[in-house]
C-alpha cells in the first residue's frame, strides 16, 4: 500500500500573470488583474492505494505533525491493512517527511511490526510513490471543472470526488510499473528517468 499527503489549493497561480496591451491601455481594466493572497487557502488530503483499491482520503485539518500523522495511521492504515492482509503479509509505504520519521510514530510501527512490513524509504531518493501520479489526476480533474471550486468546502468536495473516479486500472497500472521504475532507477545509478 503506497500512501502520501498532498496540499490543493484553490486558486492556484505561478505567481505570473500575462496580458497583452498597447502601451496607452496600462491601467484600462481589462488589462489588470486581481490577486488572492495566499492563493485563497488550501486543504491537504493523506491518501492510500493498493492493487485493490483506492482507499477513502482523510482531510488533514491542522498542521500534519507527529502526533497528527500518528492518528491517521492509527485509525486508518492500521484496521486497512489489517483487513486487506490478515496474515501480516502487507507492506505499506510512505515517505521521509519529518512527521513520518517522528518518535512516537516510528515507536508505533515497532509494536506493530508483526501486522505488515513498513517499507524504508532512503534519503535523497528518487521519488517513484506511485501515488504522485493520481494526485495529478485529481489535479487534472479539478482543474477541468466549471466552474471551478470558489471556497474550500467545494474544493474539498472536489478532490473527493476526483479521487473516488479514478478508475481501478489507472492504479493497477501503476502497481504493474514498479518493477519497471525500480529496474530503470537502478540502471540510471539514482540519476534522472521518465519516471
Amino acid at each position: 500500500m503506497w500512501s502520501d499527503e498532498v496540499l490543493f489549493q484553490l486558486h492556484h497561480a505561478d505567481g505570473r500573470v500575462r496580458i497583452w496591451r498597447k502601451q496607452h491601455e496600462s491601467m484600462h481594466p481589462t488589462c489588470m488583474s486581481t490577486t488572492l493572497q495566499a492563493g485563497g487557502g488550501s486543504v491537504m488530503v493523506w491518501g492510500m492505494f493498493s492493487w485493490h483499491n483506492l482507499d477513502p482520503l482523510i482531510r488533514v485539518e491542522q498542521c500534519l505533525n507527529g502526533t497528527t500523522y500518528l492518528s491517521i495511521v492509527a485509525d486508518q492504515v492500521h484496521p486497512i491493512i489489517l483487513m486487506a492482509y490478515p496474515n501480516g503479509d502487507g507492506f505499506f509505504q510512505q515517505d521521509n517527511v519529518p512527521c513520518h520519521g517522528a518518535r512516537i510514530v516510528q515507536e508505533w510501527f515497532q509494536e506493530h511490526e508483526g501486522d505488515f512490513t513498513l517499507l524504508r524509504w532512503p534519503p535523497q531518493s528518487p521519488d517513484l510513490n506511485p501515488i504522485e501520479h493520481l494526485w495529478g489526476e485529481v489535479k487534472g480533474a479539478i482543474r477541468q471543472l466549471v466552474p471551478q471550486p470558489s471556497n474550500l468546502t467545494e474544493l474539498d468536495s472536489a478532490i473527493h470526488q476526483a479521487w473516488c473516479q479514478i478508475p481501478c486500472t489507472t492504479f493497477q497500472r501503476l502497481v504493474e510499473s514498479m518493477s519497471r521504475r525500480i529496474t530503470t532507477v537502478l540502471k540510471a545509478k539514482g540519476g534522472p528517468t521518465k519516471y
